[in-house]
């Protein structure tokens, strides 16, 4: 049990220094975080959004609100160790067929 309770904290972790990484590039600090989610109708408070990111095991409903909120539209994940790498999203535009297909 030990070694999955660790791997869930990895886990954890790696969502917390991606969110956290995220809202340094843009220079919005946890304070402008509440704001920014109240204008897209998120309710938080300051308090609850310090808890969520330094325990790293918020919601994927969050970090997108989060995301959303700070105008990002896209990730760029580099491997966070040497022995796991995340992939970002290709630069692939996705063909769009007329009949659904």
């Amino acid at each position: 049990m030990q070694k999955k309770t660790s791997m869930i904290a990895n886990w954890n972790n790696k969502a917390k220094r991606l969110l956290k990484s995220e809202l340094v590039k843009r220079g919005v600090s946890n304070a402008n975080l509440v704001t920014l989610l109240n204008e897209i109708g998120v309710c938080e408070t300051k308090a609850s959004i310090d808890s969520k990111i330094s325990r790293g095991s918020f919601s994927a409903s969050f970090f997108l609100q989060c995301l959303s909120a700070i105008g990002c539209s896209k990730l760029e994940m580099e491997s966070i160790n040497t022995d796991f790498l995340i992939a970002a999203e290709p630069n692939i535009e996705y063909k769009k067929s007329n009949n659904g297909k």
